[in-house]
């Protein structure tokens, strides 16, 4: 590609997508296949019904369930609810668990599905939040995470790895810390399940939410919330589940108690088949890919005149995301450009977390932010070095 041609069209065949940080794409075929089988021959509503069709969708979300305890190193299958997104998982984790007079600890990296939940606790209960700075690779001070716990402490809750910034924090470490103290740890890994090696069993992890339309290839709408087993969460929701419908209350089994109403079948099955994918071709393997390319990106970025990249530096670990401000241009502008021009995809703006931005000083303008994912090739990369370059170029 000639990235100095005038604009022209970009469609969804030729476009660089570079934007896997917010949702994976495309879906490997197996995912569009799932979902069509599932909608075709598994469309009755799971743990409703005797019927065929009703067990063969139970079926298919117990599947699903059995292979995400693989990939994340979960003992027992039924110890993951499945939810719409990441956010719900957070929400359920955070309104579950916290309880009036409680102090939590979180990271100033952290999503606004973190940050607001806590914010509407501060207010409506009056639970205490202290919010630990990183320096600028995005890292946190150990011991001044360790300071900050008090006797009210009852939750940290850390993201696996920045979605601004892409930098990976230590999660067995924190764990430990948490545990330390009589507290438990709640992990964001929407931006490392399906990138890096998770292993929530080994690291003592308490709870973990997981979106299934990331790094999991599979379809939005999904995600879901792990739960150590010997932790009972308040439901966040109640309803139907098919279990012990003559309680008043929900079902005190899993996964029942925190999936009232009914699931989102199709797109749980197109989720199995992502996590297969991601399992057939090795999270090692992935991650590798993945870092080399990110690496080639911070690389080409760095060297351009007037460009800052945010995070840790390329040989640092970090996940497929590089954001980066450029002197005198919007980055919302740059990111138009990139998608007009040049039919590139990318991400500009808070990315829900302003209080990264807040700490990294681009709380007014925000950051250009590019992410890649399994299918980007180096050649795409170097694309969208071309293009950055080229604007810089124009601008100044």
């Amino acid at each position: 590609m000639n990235v100095q041609k005038s604009a022209r069209k970009a469609t969804s065949d030729d476009i660089i997508y570079l934007d896997h940080a917010a949702t994976s794409w495309p879906k490997p075929p197996a995912v569009l296949e799932a979902v069509q089988h599932a909608l075709l021959h598994e469309s009755a509503n799971p743990g409703r019904g005797s019927h065929r069709m009703a067990v063969q969708a139970s079926r298919t979300l117990l599947k699903a369930r059995q292979q995400l305890a693989r990939l994340l190193d979960v003992r027992n299958p039924v110890d993951i609810a499945f939810t719409a997104n990441t956010t719900i998982a957070l929400n359920m984790a955070i309104f579950g668990y916290v309880r009036p007079g409680d102090h939590v600890i979180a990271t100033m990296t952290e999503h606004n599905s973190v940050w607001r939940p806590l914010e509407a606790l501060k207010r409506s209960t009056g639970i205490q939040v202290t919010y630990i700075p990183v320096d600028a690779c995005g890292q946190l001070d150990l011991h001044e995470v360790d300071q900050a716990f008090t006797a009210q402490t009852r939750l940290l809750i850390c993201n696996h790895s920045s979605n601004l910034l892409g930098s990976i924090l230590p999660a067995a470490e924190l764990a430990q810390l948490a545990h330390r103290h009589g507290a438990r740890i709640l992990l964001d890994i929407a931006q490392s399940a399906g990138h890096i090696p998770v292993k929530l069993q080994e690291w003592e992890i308490d709870m973990a939410a997981f979106p299934g339309h990331k790094g999991l290839l599979g379809p939005q709408g999904t995600g879901g919330l792990y739960i150590a087993p010997e932790l009972d969460l308040s439901p966040w929701l109640y309803g139907g589940t098919g279990s012990q419908s003559e309680e008043a209350d929900q079902p005190s089994v899993r996964p029942d108690r925190y999936e009232p109403g009914t699931p989102n079948t199709p797109g749980i099955a197109g989720l199995a088949a992502g996590v297969q994918y991601v399992l057939d071709q090795g999270i090692e393997s992935i991650a590798a890919h993945e870092q080399q390319l990110v690496a080639r990106v911070w690389d080409g970025l760095s060297g351009i005149e007037g460009l800052r990249v945010l995070g840790p530096a390329a040989d640092e670990p970090r996940t497929g995301i590089v954001s980066f401000v450029m002197e005198q241009q919007d980055p919302a502008q740059i990111a138009f450009q990139l998608d007009r021009q040049y039919g590139i995809a990318v991400r500009a703006g808070m990315h829900c977390t302003p209080l990264a931005h807040r700490m990294e000083g681009t709380l007014a303008t925000g950051a250009v932010r590019a992410s890649v994912g399994y299918g980007t090739t180096e050649q795409h990369v170097d694309q969208l070095l071309e293009a950055v370059q080229f604007i810089q170029r124009t601008v100044n």
